[in-house]
């Protein structure tokens, strides 16, 4: 799963999601893209089921780039603990989402494939999606 080698603090504050994407808002690498449309969290595991099913749907054919990275850790507490008792412990890892911001692209095959894996990806991704093509 998709977490950092090594980080500086091990806890972060939850933090504010507004605003529009300024990075990582074009088609790159690949020749289609499958861009956010809403804000949210895309966890590691979301991610991971995310990456399998265009694998498995594209059959490894062309070239795959995961364009997000889990880097903000999100903090839990057990079950029965009390009020207080200091922060929970880091659940997950998770990458936070502006709208614009592509997430996956793909290259070397028909688009017509591209837009049925992204369309099934789209199921594991939890915001609003869409389909782009390189200009």
């Amino acid at each position: 799963m998709l977490q950092p080698k090594k980080m500086k603090y091990r806890k972060q504050f939850r933090g504010k999601r507004r605003g529009s994407a300024t990075r990582g808002v074009d088609v790159a690498f690949g020749e289609f893209g499958l861009k956010a449309m809403d804000r949210g969290w895309f966890s590691a595991r979301q991610i991971e089921s995310a990456r399998k099913t265009i694998t498995h749907h594209t059959k490894r054919v062309g070239k795959m780039w995961i364009r997000v990275f889990p880097d903000k850790p999100t903090s839990k507490k057990g079950p029965g603990a009390k009020m207080g008792s200091g922060k929970g412990d880091n659940e997950q890892f998770v990458a936070v989402i502006r709208p614009g911001r592509i997430l996956f692209e793909l290259s070397g095959l028909k688009e017509v494939d591209a837009r049925e894996a992204f369309r099934k990806a789209s199921f594991k991704i939890p915001m609003k999606t869409e389909f782009v093509i390189k200009r």
